[in-house]
């Protein structure tokens, strides 16, 4: 039998046997934080169960799902870790290596039937929220559980939430003892006595002795206690012991298993599966059993870049995408750790990334299979709950892979409460991935810049015979440094030296030496520009500009640039924000539909005309369906609201929509790109059997356009293409995201061939671990050097291909030449850097370094003058399209600093709830519901979203107009809540008094 198979039939065979443990421990919900990659199909499942069913049918169907799969390699691992990540230790102890003995699962279930006769007497006497928190001090409740406790306690009284403390806490290993010890210290020793029955309870759990029952009537005696245990447990105990006379001999019939059956799958022979009731047995065993950790073995060319950091010198290493950069960085911090803690100093090293699918990719691939032997590794994101308590997995983890923003917030927190959050002190290593983003106001930098703070206090403290504060070591790792948009070599060098300023680099390391070994590791692909024929004639864009023509006349508004073109669309964004400032409503309005069309004007030169044709149709369904939402419960039919502009606009699509559709219809227009992007996927597709393939494009609607254009093609069918889209995960994009989770997912599928093209945006071209391709395609895509080094490099298969697909007009040959030009001034930059005399390399780096500190000194004090006091009765929100107003800046509160929500009774009656189009699970603590929108004039403001059982209207402030109560300032349009220089309160749960009854 495969290893592989072997693993995965072990595992299933674990959660088949414990299955009735792992319902009654598991808390479905946390653990989904943890298992990434699960669907959302089956996370919105699992939610639901437990949201209208309770915790046990969700588990049952959490493992229903993980055991009927489909799984991908190292699921059993990761759902272990993800149920201690999750803090259902008790379920996590069924599954890992030296699982409970029967005796002492029986010791457990007497315990907690003994809770359950104590119940009435438990419930009435403690506090719950008074005891949640030192229950959490003891490790058997989490941040979470103290949360939700606290929660029920506030709706429904102290004897719910008591229960729901009980009935949490006995899913954590050795509860017992620490709940006596917790009770003990609240002063409640004669609840513990009688819980004990004895006044001398300590040793009652670790010596396996049964407690004795003072009090419990005769209906409640110990045999009584005894034989519902046994009933309970009995199951379980059949199962470990089938398993534990199990001899497991090189068994071959793993695939006859039948899951369905408990019974007859815990009787299975599995390889290389064996439990022991004795302790030095079960020691033996698990040393045994241990997976192996693999040996990190560098070459040549990586060792050279490694050797500075291996001697403790903060430094950057740049290797082309594919050399092996992470293994690298694992192999820098195996060393690091090792070599500190026999020094006997703090060794510890966080990895930062700047995208959350990175954090999982560089645990699960890289970081925890190296390094689990010795030490404790963890992961961290934002859609996790561990990052509410990020200090405490600190301390209790040596190493801890998170996005940059969690350290950053951290930071943050530590300075404005020196108890709370981590100083950077607290690490010996830092390691920055893709650190050519240390610049300007990035999260990295923001991070970078608190230590070269540091670094320069210590150096006064020094000279004063101060104590210095200890800093960590800083690698940082990329690919393409770029050059900065500099345009010449000495600018080039100038943006080198700023990121290894900002790094606080010794050295910026290339390979030299070994440069022939990396050139045969990562080959260069095959370079071809296709240029695209220009269209003869264009009446499905003619016709387009000739509505626009229309708008433009109605509304008086005349453009400075060619209709569909860049400088078009900052025009227009321009002239809305103008009339919406102004409160000119027609203006606003006509400028609002002329981006559509510019935006359908250059859909129709990338994709097809029928892609450009869909994208206005669902423009103006959604218009039509907002105003016919704000006249729910009119005896009319027809919708009143609609003012003379909106008529227009609507009216005059709909007049040409036929003219329109006859002319997508017509293959003699259609887009001459497409022909080039088809020659080129069934060159290579027919060519090679066992292709992979990326289209990068510019836009998520051009991605998802070209997957179903594909889609739509038999001639691809027929030369094996299997392709799928793969977009970002924000929200910053009218077009619906991509979740993280159906990211990892395609990107699974296409590493097992399951899939064999992707139709990605700039989300693949970094960081994402994506398999080696035969042919590249940048589908009249051309942004920066970065960008195209990024890209090239996921062209690492043999004989692989790049290839630029463009029209000659558009301007994308001559910026790929560009950028070209740019690579060349890149390397030979980074090279006079690394020549440069090592005294004037310093002084070059320490003027940087006190160039950004004083930038971002003069930059605070401007912010401190922007903002008003922190005082949000100075604004007020106005409806960008209508002007009435919506709120004031007092109605305004932040969830978890970055939703702002309006909970007041009057907003309520503003607007209305527009569909549930796109019901999605983002996180485990909100979900987002719907939109809301302007009864007044059907404009979005933003959505619904519940949060921790409450719905509440979440603003977006790019639908407002702010008005400032000041002479100086009166009026402004923003993009993002950031932007506004008003501090708003955090979101409390003492609403309002409501007019409407609790549910």
């Amino acid at each position: 039998m495969p290893q592989n198979d072997s693993e995965d039939a072990r595992g299933i065979y674990l959660i088949e046997c414990f299955r009735a443990r792992l319902v009654r421990y598991i808390q479905a919900v946390p653990v989904l934080d943890h298992l990434t990659w699960l669907g959302r199909d089956i996370r919105e499942q699992v939610v639901s169960k437990a949201q209208n069913q309770g915790e046990q049918d969700a588990a049952r169907l959490l493992l229903d799902r993980i055991v009927r799969g489909p799984r991908e390699p190292g699921w059993f691992e990761a759902f272990v870790r993800a149920l201690k990540d999750s803090h259902c230790t008790q379920a996590a102890a069924y599954l890992s290596e030296g699982r409970p003995t029967p005796s002492l699962e029986a010791t457990w279930d007497y315990y907690e039937q003994l809770l359950i006769v104590l119940y009435p007497e438990l419930i009435a006497k403690i506090d719950p929220k008074e005891t949640a928190p030192l229950c959490r001090r003891e490790e058997i409740c989490s941040d979470e559980d103290v949360n939700v406790i606290s929660n029920v306690t506030d709706q429904h009284g102290n004897q719910q939430g008591s229960r729901e403390l009980l009935n949490r806490i006995i899913k954590k290993q050795d509860w017992f003892s620490k709940f006596l010890t917790v009770l003990r210290t609240m002063g409640q020793n004669s609840l513990a006595d009688y819980l004990t029955g004895s006044n001398n309870d300590e040793n009652a759990e670790s010596s396996g002795a049964r407690p004795t029952v003072e009090g419990a009537d005769d209906s409640s005696s110990v045999a009584d206690i005894k034989m519902q245990h046994h009933e309970l447990g009995s199951h379980d105990v059949k199962c470990e012991n089938n398993l534990a006379e199990s001899s497991f001999a090189g068994s071959n019939a793993t695939s006859d298993l039948d899951t369905s059956s408990p019974e007859l799958y815990c009787s299975a022979d599995i390889e290389s599966l064996e439990i022991s009731d004795s302790a030095d047995e079960q020691e033996e065993t698990t040393a045994s059993r241990a997976s192996p950790v693999p040996q990190i073995t560098l070459r040549n060319y990586q060792m050279e870049v490694a050797k500075p950091a291996l001697e403790g010198k903060n430094i950057i290493i740049c290797l082309p995408t594919g050399s092996g950069k992470t293994r690298v960085a694992v192999y820098i911090t195996r060393e690091h750790l090792c070599k500190r803690r026999e020094e006997g100093r703090l060794a510890k090293a966080i990895v930062l990334v700047n995208k959350v699918p990175l954090v999982e990719q560089h645990y699960r691939r890289e970081f925890y299979p190296f390094l689990k032997d010795h030490y404790q590794v963890t992961k961290i994101s934002g859609d996790s709950q561990l990052k509410n308590s990020f200090h405490k997995v600190v301390q209790e983890h040596d190493v801890v892979i998170c996005t940059a923003q969690i350290l950053e917030n951290s930071l943050i927190q530590a300075a404005e409460d020196e108890e709370e959050g981590v100083q950077l002190s607290d690490f010996s290593l830092i390691i920055i991935d893709e650190c050519h983003h240390t610049q300007k106001d990035a999260v990295y930098n923001n991070i970078m810049i608190r230590y070269i703070k540091k670094k320069m206090q210590n150096k006064r403290n020094s000279k004063m015979e101060k104590a210095q504060v200890p800093l960590p070591q800083i690698l940082g790792l990329t690919a393409s440094p770029g050059v900065g948009g500099a345009k010449n070599i000495k600018k080039s060098e100038e943006h080198i030296l700023r990121i290894c300023a900002n790094m606080d680099a010794f050295k910026i390391m290339t390979v030299q030496e070994n440069a022939e070994q990396l050139r045969k590791q990562v080959k260069d692909p095959y370079k071809e520009v296709k240029i695209s024929d220009e269209k003869k004639k264009n009446p499905f864009g003619d016709k387009l500009k000739e509505i626009m023509g229309k708008i433009e006349e109605y509304s008086k508004l005349y453009p400075t640039s060619d209709h569909g073109s860049q400088s078009y669309e900052q025009w227009v964004i321009q002239t809305d924000k103008t009339a919406a400032k102004e409160g000119k409503r027609k203006e606003h309005v006509c400028a609002e539909h002329l981006r559509k069309y510019n935006d359908a004007l250059q859909i129709n030169d990338t994709i097809r005309m029928t892609d450009s044709l869909i994208h206005l149709r669902k423009f103006y369904e959604e218009e039509k369906k907002r105003k016919i939402l704000l006249n729910e419960g009119s005896e009319h039919v027809a919708p009143l609201n609609i003012e003379e502009t909106d008529r227009f606009l609507i009216d005059l699509f709909y007049d040409n929509e036929k003219e329109l559709t006859a002319i997508a219809k017509n293959p003699k227009y259609e887009n001459e790109n497409l022909y080039a992007l088809r020659s080129s996927l069934l060159e290579e597709f027919t060519r090679n059997g066992q292709a992979r393939g990326i289209i990068f494009t510019k836009t998520r609607q051009s991605a998802v356009a070209l997957n179903q254009w594909i889609s739509d093609n038999e001639k691809f069918t027929e030369v094996g293409i299997r392709s799928s889209y793969l977009i970002g995960a924000g929200h910053n994009s009218d077009f619906k995201p991509m979740t993280q989770n159906e990211q990892k997912q395609i990107i699974h599928k296409f590493s097992t061939g399951e899939l064999n093209l992707l139709v990605a945006t700039s989300v693949a071209e970094e960081g994402l671990d994506i398999k080696e391709c035969n042919v590249v395609i940048r589908y009249g895509l051309v942004t920066n050097e970065i960008a195209m080094v990024q890209a090239r490099g996921r062209a690492r298969a043999d004989d692989s291909s790049y290839v630029l697909v463009a029209p000659s007009s558009s301007g994308a040959i001559e910026r790929d030449s560009v950028n070209v030009y740019k690579e060349e001034m890149m390397h030979k930059a980074i090279a006079k850097v690394q020549k440069m005399d090592r005294a004037t390399y310093i002084d070059k780096i320490e003027e940087f370094q006190a160039q950004t500190i004083m930038e971002k000194k003069v930059k605070a004090k401007k912010a401190i003058h922007k903002v008003y006091q922190s005082n949000p009765s100075l604004v007020t929100f106005h409806c960008k399209k209508c002007s009435k107003q919506a709120c004031c800046g007092t109605d305004i509160q932040v969830i978890a600093t970055a939703h702002h929500v309006n909970t007041t009774p009057k907003f309520k009656t503003l607007y209305s709830k527009g569909p549930n189009k796109t019901l999605q699970e983002k996180f485990a603590d909100y979900q987002i519901n719907g939109d809301i929108i302007c009864k007044e004039c059907g404009k979005t403001w933003g959505t619904t979203m519940v949060h921790k059982g409450i719905e509440v209207p979440c603003l977006q402030i790019s639908k407002f107009v702010v008005k400032y109560d000041d002479k100086k300032m009166t009026k402004d349009t923003y993009n993002k809540w950031s932007e506004l220089p008003i501090k708003f309160p955090s979101f409390t749960y003492s609403l309002p008094d409501s007019d409407e009854d609790d549910d």
